[in-house]
């Protein structure tokens, strides 16, 4: 059902009562015929005419979901009734609205309905890219809007809702024997994660890692996010330990990341005296690093980020994780740890489009904080935009899960 059916049935109720309760003395005008919207040419068959835009769907109308994508439930549990755990997806778009992890200015539990106010420009039908004049969402891949991750967000040491939600999202299928909607491609469904703070990463990649094993992360952000709990927070307690800038190294201590396979894009934040130590648990965690004054060498630039990005990861499992502070607070000022001299959001798409065939089994854009964005809300759409490559880059390569041969079928030891 379209989410405009109401809305239009409202509106003939309210003319027609007006209609009917036309003064007698008032002149009535004469019924004029409603013509087809845009069908200038019915009878003719030019290229294009044949399916008009539907100009009903409005960006700022009906419920709000990341490019006006269907919503189900996804987390329905074998509690819940056969008509909730019988939707097919392949890939979820999923909140993570959790922000008590931060260092730096809270907010980022905002970001999910950020980010999906800003993708209301998009729908499905109308997002075909300038470039390639393809549309991910009119490919093979069923795309929905899971809503968000109830998370408690007061233990973040714990956060046992979002890890339980997680793992309930890529295994609900399997667990009850419900394939994914294109099974026959791709039978383990894909999350990508709108954040919240970047805590959030770590609940994503063991879930991620319990279907594809160990996981190559390409890290876009400002911080390195690999220090030690030791030196960032647990000094103070374990708890505070588990906190934005330590999740990867933490991954790494878990063993969810491929052995020297991760990378780092668009580094530049301060380091403090103990940076040797930093950078040398950093390489210890498996990172390398690309600075963000990289693009600008006539010797590397993008072309020479995207190489290297492949180089690092190879044929592994790919997680891609965007911190939007990545980019210039020129373009991204809706963040909480903000870092001056980044990239442009040309810049970081043309590097993400350019990772097209890598195995992508993950990925999400965080701490975007709608509350220090500017009137013109560039934050968000800039954000939106990261979520709309990042799809494309998992519909364009399925993935099979740990134990699955190319045909779809288990591997044989």
């Amino acid at each position: 059902m379209h989410k405009y059916l109401l809305t239009s049935v409202t509106l003939s109720t309210i003319f027609s009562f007006c209609a009917a309760h036309t003064p007698d003395n008032v002149a009535q005008e004469p019924p004029v015929q409603q013509q087809p919207i845009l069908r200038h040419h019915e009878n003719e068959h030019e290229p294009g005419t044949d399916n008009p835009l539907d100009l009903t769907q409005s960006a700022f109308m009906g419920l709000m979901t990341y490019a006006n994508i269907p919503y189900i439930h996804c987390l329905a549990n074998e509690d819940i009734n056969d008509d909730y755990r019988g939707e097919k997806y392949d890939i979820a778009v999923i909140g993570a609205p959790f922000d008590t992890a931060v260092t730096g200015r809270p907010g980022a539990r905002f970001g999910p309905q950020g980010i999906r106010r800003g993708s209301q420009r998009i729908t499905p039908e109308t997002a075909w890219d300038p470039y390639t004049l393809e549309n991910a969402f009119t490919d093979w891949a069923e795309i929905v809007d899971c809503g968000d991750v109830p998370i408690v967000w007061l233990d973040n040491t714990r956060t046992p809702s979002i890890i339980r939600a997680f793992t309930t999202l890529t295994t609900v299928h399997i667990i009850s024997s419900r394939p994914a909607n294109a099974s026959h491609i791709a039978p383990v469904p894909r999350i990508l994660t709108l954040g919240g703070d970047h805590t959030t990463t770590l609940s994503a990649l063991r879930s991620t890692h319990r279907h594809f094993g160990p996981i190559s992360v390409i890290h876009f952000d400002s911080h390195i996010d690999s220090w030690d709990p030791k030196v960032l927070g647990g000094g103070i307690s374990s708890y505070a330990g588990t906190n934005h800038g330590t999740f990867l190294h933490l991954a790494h201590e878990e063993g969810l990341l491929h052995a020297n396979s991760s990378i780092h894009a668009g580094m530049r934040c301060p380091l403090d005296g103990g940076a040797k130590y930093d950078l040398a648990n950093d390489a210890r965690c498996g990172f390398s690093v690309i600075r963000a004054r990289a693009i600008d060498s006539p010797h590397i630039g993008i072309p020479g980020i995207i190489d290297a990005i492949r180089r690092r990861v190879k044929e592994t499992a790919v997680y891609i994780s965007v911190d939007i502070d990545v980019l210039d607070p020129a373009f991204a000022p809706g963040t909480g740890t903000s870092e001056v001299g980044g990239w442009s959001t040309r810049e970081l798409l043309s590097i993400i489009d350019g990772l097209v065939g890598l195995k992508v089994v993950g990925a999400d854009v965080v701490e975007v904080a709608p509350a220090y964005d500017n009137v013109g809300e560039t934050t968000m759409l800039a954000a939106s935009e990261v979520v709309h490559s990042l799809l494309t880059l998992m519909v364009k390569t399925p993935v099979q899960p740990l134990g699955m041969g190319k045909g779809g079928g288990k591997d044989e030891l």
